[in-house]
């Protein structure tokens, strides 16, 4: 019993892991512009077409192909936060959030388009598909280097957040971004510098999450994205911390709902984790760890 429990933590980890990082992601950008970045999860789908194509057609060795995927996450939101989003800032909120669509659903169409509508498949190494035995549990190494890719970026994070100048003015902003402004603190660098951060994030998604699915298809960043936003939910918006400890949460309800359910049942798992999840937000309106101030 216990081996099957630590069985089911380490499959949460690795799950709870790409939600953890992809959340983050989106936490970042609300934190400073207050909008739900919709248009994240095409950045990672950009990312995992990168590193298809650098595995397959330019013959790229497969760690080299996942830094040019991450660099080209990179770029493509800041080029979108430059393109898309800068020049409705001062909208309002809901002009803002449908311009994430619309740039979601115009690079879907893209993608569909000029690359191809149907899946490319990724030829991962084997070092990447075998197995480590550890006492009594069998343990990925895929999912081993998932979880070490995640909590490595993590704390380099925190590192960055907590000790260099942007990163403090980064957390000042997520506070309260007017008077970060009227301190003198640039507002289109802190915001470049969150589009660039949540793109590093969802560049690590997308290798992990076409990694576990072995292809990459024109619509495969719209359900982590939406995953990802229920564990922001669940953290509390406006919370960075909360992000990621939703995206684990999150990750872990999935997992041993798999793990647990009867047969029957299994056709159900995403309608009970989402009934567990709302059960969660009666008991805490605000997420686990988010207020009401920001929220409001």
């Amino acid at each position: 019993m216990i081996e099957f429990y630590a069985q089911q933590l380490i499959n949460a980890l690795a799950l709870g892991g790409v939600y953890a990082l992809l959340a983050l992601g989106l936490a970042m950008i609300f934190s400073v512009l207050g909008m739900i970045n919709f248009a994240h999860g095409e950045v990672m789908t950009i990312a995992g077409y990168a590193v298809v194509f650098a595995v397959a057609t330019l013959g790229v060795p497969f760690a080299f192909a996942v830094i040019v995927g991450c660099l080209i996450a990179i770029s493509t939101a800041v080029a979108i936060e430059r393109v898309a989003f800068r020049p409705v800032r001062n909208a309002s909120l809901s002009t803002m959030l449908l311009t994430t669509f619309a740039v979601s659903s115009i690079l879907q169409v893209l993608f569909q388009n000029f690359i191809s509508p149907r899946p490319l498949a990724l030829a991962v190494p084997a070092t990447l598909t075998g197995v480590v035995s550890i006492g009594g549990l069998t343990i990925g190494t895929l999912q081993l280097v998932s979880i070490g890719i995640t909590f490595v970026v993590l704390a380099g994070l925190v590192v960055f957040l907590r000790r260099s100048l942007l990163g403090i003015a980064m957390r000042a902003a997520a506070q309260d971004f007017a008077a970060t402004r009227l301190m003198g603190i640039r507002a289109n660098g802190v915001i470049a510098t969150a589009f660039a951060i949540s793109g590093v994030l969802a560049g690590v998604s997308g290798f992990l999450w076409v990694a576990q699915r072995g292809s990459v298809d024109p619509l495969m960043g719209f359900l982590p994205v939406l995953k990802a936003f229920i564990a922001v939910v669940i953290g509390g918006l406006g919370n960075l911390g909360g992000a990621v400890l939703g995206g684990f949460v999150l990750g872990g309800i999935e997992v041993m709902l798999r793990a647990t359910l009867p047969p029957d049942l299994l056709p159900f798992r995403d309608a009970i984790a989402l009934s567990l999840v709302i059960l969660l937000l009666i008991w805490r309106p605000y997420g686990l760890l988010g207020k009401a101030e920001a929220v409001r």
